[in-house]
């Protein structure tokens, strides 16, 4: 089967990078149509080796096509408005907003750990937040052997994170400029704050991870915190993560679990120095977890050090692997 793909968001970071994805995994494109806003409107994109002019992202423009899958990455305003549009005319809308993650009626999906819930789309399949993606292989393990109690998220997130002005933020903040993206310097800097305040003190990034969190494993009661923090780190977020789980465990059994997980590498050798970090992660798919050991001041509880490429597996890659689960379960129209 070939398939008619929409990007939105073409010429944004993750929209370029879905589109570097989509030709490394060869997926079956038979026509690309490429979106972007009437600022970006008229350039050209190359796609394997041929010229593409992108597309104004409005009403009219979409209902003429014939799109089997539409990859979103345009922000959730943007969702929210066009999405309805490529469901209209019979295309899947993978959307990387935050718009629909929440809504019971959308799937959200990691396709390692929770394929099944792709049955039951209407249309649109919502794509985790970056930094709950990269959790999800490994507590998802953790879950079906020992059961969950308690996840304590503490993470370092990238610039990355932050598009295109917060790679600049930080490139121009080596060499004295202000910030024009985030609130202060990031050079040199950590800023404890992703995302807004809300009333109970937590950002919206740290809810993001608390609600989806619960939806993805479908553990509606689980016990979730978290601290997100911005990083002077280009690419790939790295996250602490205190698991408690129901029942006690053998450390091996831990190591020989994870490392037989889809999607997850485990590289942890403290003898020689060996753990993930950002700066050898980057441009890589896997989930890389390390530093697995016991925590000794709580019962039956792990602390491990999870590592992602954020722009990848947390958001490009992760949309393209749900189409790719769609079109093996035979969930996605398409051509001969």
């Amino acid at each position: 089967m070939q398939f008619d793909v929409a990007v939105v968001g073409a010429t944004g970071l993750v929209g370029t990078k879905m589109l570097e994805i989509l030709s490394e995994k060869n997926f079956p494109v038979r026509n690309l149509c490429m979106y972007a806003s009437k600022k970006s409107a008229g350039k050209e994109v190359e796609y394997k080796g041929k010229s593409y002019k992108v597309i104004e992202l409005k009403k009219e423009n979409i209902l003429d096509k014939d799109i089997d899958i539409a990859l979103f990455s345009a922000g959730g305003d943007t969702s929210l408005e066009f999405a309805k549009y490529f469901v209209e005319i019979g295309a899947v809308v993978i959307d990387n907003s935050s718009a629909w993650r929440m809504d019971k009626e959308v799937p959200l999906v990691v396709p390692e750990v929770n394929p099944d819930a792709l049955k039951d789309h209407k249309g649109i399949i919502a794509n985790p937040n970056c930094s709950t993606i990269q959790a999800m292989p490994v507590l998802k393990a953790l879950s079906d052997r020992y059961g969950l109690e308690r996840v304590v998220y503490s993470t370092y997130q990238a610039v990355a994170g932050a598009g295109i002005q917060g790679i600049e933020d930080l490139q121009n903040g080596l060499k004295g400029e202000k910030p024009k993206k985030f609130q202060y310097d990031i050079a040199g800097n950590l800023i404890p704050q992703i995302d807004t305040f809300l009333d109970n003190g937590y950002t919206k990034e740290e809810m993001k991870m608390v609600n989806e969190t619960r939806k993805i494993l479908s553990l509606p009661d689980l016990r979730v915190t978290a601290t997100c923090v911005r990083v002077p780190v280009e690419t790939s977020h790295s996250e602490s993560v205190n698991v408690e789980l129901k029942s006690d465990f053998d450390l091996k059994e831990v190591f020989e679990l994870l490392s037989n997980t889809e999607g997850v590498v485990v590289e942890d050798d403290t003898a020689n120095l060996k753990y993930p970090m950002p700066l050898y992660v980057a441009g890589k798919d896997p989930v890389y977890v390390g530093r697995i050991r016991r925590d000794y001041s709580n019962k039956n509880t792990l602390n491990l050090w999870i590592v992602s490429d954020n722009i990848r597996k947390g958001a490009a890659l992760n949309a393209v692997q749900i189409a790719e689960k769609l079109a093996e379960m035979g969930l996605l129209e398409g051509a001969e």
